[in-house]
């Protein structure tokens, strides 16, 4: 009844297995990489933020355009005055035109609309190089523990077969126990080490799964192709590290950020100046004889077409510091910004030199272990 019992609780836990693994489909690394630009979360959410940033720019930009409006009251005149019965019915035409003549806040602006396009981008080209490269190391990382669960499994055969040689030994008197002993306790341990590997290889598929936009719960994890192969490099410090200096996307963003600032600063700044604004107002009435509101005279007052031009001339003379803190807040972020645009420049020419020696090392081993 035991045994049955077993062979039942067996079974079962074959069908659950059966039941929630999914098929996996093999894939190339070009694959990943063109799915990852195609599906990836954080990707397609950067090209959000580049069409945001273009309508951005057109706010930016609605400083040096006119502003126009037109609306049409209409209404219905209903009184009595002398000489004058009924009820009149009426409509107007109203438009206004305003167009800033001078603000020194228009040349900041327009080049602020043109960085803010150009942050969207260099944030996109950041979100790319990231899950490109997280989906190149997931590549890389599950063949490596695949190839590692393949490598300690071969392994635990050998020691199996060791433990059972050793048995057979100890019980034909030929050994004492400590062979017997040694042999089980090397294949016990080796035993967590082969686990180990299996669940790093399934948290690399899932790691290529979320780079690649794929649902786990609703598609098979993806299975890389291929093997690894060591490839021995020499790197240029020097010269790398002047190429990383102009090519690297994340220190393109923090300079485009310092130029934000700067611009923010320069917008903020403009209000110190005067501003000049030109407008026109047009009034057109299709009728005649529609008296103003509460006019009592029916011989003046009357409502006509007309259009009127001016010109609005402003200057804060004194600030009382709302102008003055905000520049302050400014400048403040774009020293921030500096600052940042400084220590990744400076972290350039730190990392490159420990990444060429980490690779001089790895290569140095591989040779060792080549040669043993």
């Amino acid at each position: 009844m035991k045994a049955g019992f077993i062979r039942l609780k067996s079974h079962f836990v074959l069908i659950l297995i059966a039941s929630f693994a999914h098929p996996t489909s093999a894939v190339t690394l070009q694959q990943v990489l063109r799915a990852t630009l195609e599906r990836n979360p954080e990707i397609l959410e950067a090209k959000a933020g580049l069409e945001q940033a273009a309508g951005q720019r057109l706010v930016f930009r609605s400083i040096v355009w006119p502003d126009f409006d037109v609306n049409v009251p209409a209404g219905v005149q209903y009184g009595h005055r002398a000489g004058e019965n009924g009820v009149k019915g009426f409509a107007v035409g109203r438009g206004n035109l305003e167009q800033t003549l001078f603000n020194m806040a228009v040349p900041p602006s327009l080049r602020r609309g043109d960085i803010e396009v150009l942050i969207a981008q260099q944030q996109l080209n950041v979100a790319v190089v990231q899950q490109l490269h997280a989906a190149r190391l997931a590549f890389y990382a599950a063949l490596y523990n695949r190839s590692l669960e393949s490598l300690r499994d071969e392994q635990l055969q050998r020691l199996q077969e060791n433990v059972a040689t050793e048995k057979n030994r100890l019980e034909a008197g030929l050994a004492d126990r400590s062979g017997f002993t040694s042999a089980t306790i090397l294949a016990n341990e080796l035993v967590p080490q082969m686990e180990g590997a299996q669940r790093a290889y399934r948290e690399a598929q899932l790691n290529l799964a979320q780079a690649m936009g794929i649902d786990p719960a609703k598609s098979s994890l993806p299975e890389p192709e291929g093997e690894l192969k060591f490839l021995p490099m020499e790197i240029n410090v020097e010269a790398e590290t002047a190429a990383a200096l102009q090519r690297r996307v994340d220190l393109k963003l923090a300079r485009l950020f310092v130029r934000a600032a700067n611009e923010d600063e320069r917008i903020i700044a403009a209000d110190y100046y005067p501003a000049l604004t030109g407008s026109i107002h047009g009034e057109w009435v299709p009728v005649s004889g529609i008296h103003r509101q509460e006019s009592t005279s029916k011989t003046q007052d009357f409502i006509g077409s007309e259009l009127r031009e001016k010109a609005a001339y402003t200057w804060r003379v004194i600030d009382n510091g709302k102008v003055g803190g905000a520049v302050l807040r400014a400048r403040a972020a774009r020293e921030q910004n500096e600052l940042t645009c400084r220590n990744l420049e400076g972290n350039v020419t730190r990392e490159l030199p420990r990444i060429a020696n980490d690779i001089q090392a790895i290569a140095a081993r591989e040779r060792s272990l080549a040669s043993a």
